[in-house]
């Protein structure tokens, strides 16, 4: 099955000559992994090839989850294979310089071009007008603001009476409109794409003219063709994505390895059941994808207990195809039979229950029922999704007479396509699920055995997000983990756990920043902990304060002790800086009398 396999996407392959493009991502993909840049497993239609995985360039076998090749490529549709690649966060920026050195002047990001809309061109026009800022800004918020529907300016003053009557009372309004609509849909800015990336076979000057913004902080320059310019130029595409839960993933397996040096994530069950056990508990903070209220929800009524149940909901929960969830949890505990649509389906609609949640699958019923090629099964899939009515209906009368050869009835043959066609307009790429299903799936694991170490990376991660610290706070106290508030003798610049210990980050209290607290941490382990010299009363103190930057002070402080209520600055204080903890406490002794004293 894998030689065939193989064999026929090489041939596919090697006729669309696309062996360089699979290449050139194999070895930015190997160097990564090879220099610890955490690489994500998959990410799109990619994950459906198998060449793909033999170089390395997913980790998802498309064999075993069922996955199709001609949904990333396919041989009657010429197109750009298009292999979208997660980094870690962090070292994404060193991918860049890798290619910088190996492709020299052949490479560079790819400019964008932010436009004028409507609010933006009314405000900008306002500007240049000179009116008042408060009228125009009343003006522009009359304008609705949707950014999955965006509005011409037109349209929005169509579809608002009150601005309709300024634009007819107000001369002012009137001359702001004509001219907004004049220029609306002009570039306004430039850019550079969040993760495109472009190669050529020579000097880039020679295709594109190039860009360089002297403000930005990039090793590379951007074309001055934006990416569907830049493509029919004759530039190739490559997407370098950031995702932080790798970051995550790669830090808590260097925690967990410091008690387990054999430890690889990559070689953990998929199938191992305390983890389902978690997650149909719905205790799924801090996992990826899947931590979000209503997914708690639909974990806790689904009760995952193997990995093609995470891909499914990672595919269903969505808008629209969300409200087949419950069906499908109904099937999967025996409350509802599942509907497979014709007996030559079931093999296909089995594993989801009868309920169609992948492209993959609507392509699969084409192949199966009416004899459709693999790459004749992904244009059926495109035209129902893109609802395009003439190739929808000449699509529909190949999918009725492949099945009437099969010994399938017209009638019976277009009341499935009826059925499937629905399903085809919000069906979910598998691919793509199944690969960030393995993320998931991957979190949910070290969150099961390794709990404090998978908090540790998570919480470091989000050092700086308040509202998602105080969300992992509340894990730890429900998981009755003993969490020590921040001590400057006893924590860490981030957070880290012993034992039955969780440590809250040094690093993590607001404006103290965090290569302050490194420094204070490193004179800790140096010159030991610490100290404050209290008298024999319990009502006066001395600390040695650090600066952060290698150098210290003393200040006195003293309480009330009825009250016992804190401490508060009193008497002296130094306001010279020493070079160590030692010369700071041996200076506090010769200016403070009660120290003398002792």
């Amino acid at each position: 099955m894998y030689i065939d396999r193989l064999k026929h996407e090489l041939n596919i392959i090697k006729k669309m000559n696309y062996e360089g493009y699979f290449l050139i991502v194999s070895d930015y993909i190997k160097w990564a992994k090879d220099n610890d840049i955490p690489v994500g497993p998959g990410r799109g239609s990619g994950a459906g090839s198998l060449v793909a995985w033999c170089l390395s360039i997913t980790d998802v076998d498309p064999i075993k989850f069922n996955l199709i090749f001609e949904r990333f490529l396919n041989p009657d549709r010429i197109s750009m294979p298009d292999f979208d690649i997660d980094f870690c966060e962090e070292k994404r920026d060193l991918v860049f310089e890798y290619l910088t050195n190996k492709y020299k002047e052949s490479v560079a990001h790819i400019i964008t071009f932010g436009k004028l809309k409507a609010r933006m061109v009314i405000r900008d026009v306002g500007r240049v007008l000179g009116l008042p800022y408060g009228f125009v800004d009343s003006i522009s918020k009359m304008i609705p603001f949707d950014p999955s529907r965006p509005q011409s300016l037109s349209q929005c003053i169509a579809g608002e009476p009150r601005l309709q009557k300024l634009v007819n009372d107000d001369p002012r309004v009137k001359k702001l409109t004509d001219l907004s609509l004049k220029l609306e849909g002009l570039n306004r800015n430039v850019a550079t794409h969040a993760a495109g990336v472009v190669i050529a076979d020579k000097k880039l000057t020679e295709v594109v003219p190039l860009y360089k913004d002297a403000s930005a902080d990039l090793l590379l320059p951007s074309t001055q063709f934006d990416m569907y310019s830049a493509e029919n130029a004759g530039l190739v595409k490559f997407d370098f994505l950031g995702l932080k839960t790798l970051t995550v993933i790669n830090n808590t397996q260097k925690l967990v390895r410091k008690i387990d040096k054999n430890f690889n994530i990559e070689n953990i069950s998929y199938e191992d059941q305390k983890v389902f056990e978690l997650l149909s508990s719905g205790n799924t903070a801090g996992l990826f994808q899947i931590e979000s209220a209503g997914m708690r929800e639909a974990l806790l009524q689904m009760k995952p207990n193997h990995i093609e149940d995470i891909i499914a909901l990672v595919a269903l929960y969505r808008p629209g195809p969300m409200s087949n969830i419950p069906t499908y949890n109904d099937c999967k505990h025996g409350r509802q039979t599942p509907d497979y649509l014709h007996p030559l389906l079931e093999d296909i609609l089995k594993p989801t229950y009868g309920v169609i949640i992948y492209q993959e699958q609507v392509m699969q019923i084409a192949q199966k029922l009416s004899g459709f090629t693999a790459g004749q099964a992904d244009l059926l899939r495109r035209a129902m999704g893109k609802k395009k009515r003439a190739e929808l209906e000449k699509q529909k009368q190949g999918f009725i007479a492949g099945a009437l050869k099969k010994g399938i009835t017209k009638d019976v043959a277009a009341g499935i396509f009826l059925k499937i066609e629905p399903f085809a307009e919000y069906g979910f790429n598998k691919s793509h699920a199944a690969a960030y299903a393995i993320i998931a799936y991957q979190t949910a694991f070290l969150k099961t055995y390794h709990d404090k170490e998978f908090f540790s990376a998570s919480m470091t991660m989000d050092i700086s997000n308040q509202n998602k610290l105080s969300e992992f706070y509340e894990e730890l106290k429900r998981q009755n983990i003993d969490i020590i508030r921040p001590d400057i003798n006893k924590c860490y610049a981030d957070f880290q756990s012993n034992g039955n210990n969780y440590f809250y980050a040094l690093g993590a209290i607001k404006s103290v920043g965090f290569e302050a607290v490194s420094n204070i941490i490193k004179e800790r382990n140096i010159n030991g902990n610490f100290k404050s010299i209290n008298d024999i009363t319990g009502t006066l103190c001395v600390d040695i304060i650090s600066n952060g930057e290698g150098q210290f002070s003393y200040r006195c402080f003293r309480r009330d002790p009825e009250d016992n209520s804190g401490w508060y600055p009193y008497g002296a204080e130094s306001y010279f800086l020493y070079s160590t903890c030692q010369e700071a406490q041996k200076a506090a002794y010769k200016v403070v009398s009660w120290l003398n004293k002792e």
